[in-house]
């Protein structure tokens, strides 16, 4: 969980950055952590929320692979 939120004071910190990306890049992260519910719900933001950022068309490959995961 300390790793997580390190990440979140991070990207508060950097503030004026691609959101996109920044989403992205937390979402990756857990993924790593095995945290599929929020990585999920991460990708799913980018797409809703930046739908003409390059990592949206990312985001909907990354969501489609963890769809065929079984939940651990």
């Amino acid at each position: 969980m300390r790793p997580f939120l390190a990440v979140c004071l991070l990207l508060l910190l950097v503030g004026c950055g691609d959101k996109a990306k920044d989403l992205f890049d937390t979402a990756e992260l857990e993924e790593k952590q095995n945290n599929k519910p929020h990585a999920t719900k991460l990708y799913r933001q980018i797409v809703e929320e930046h739908p003409d950022s390059p990592y949206a068309t990312q985001a909907k490959t990354r969501l489609t692979e963890l769809e065929k995961k079984p939940d651990n």
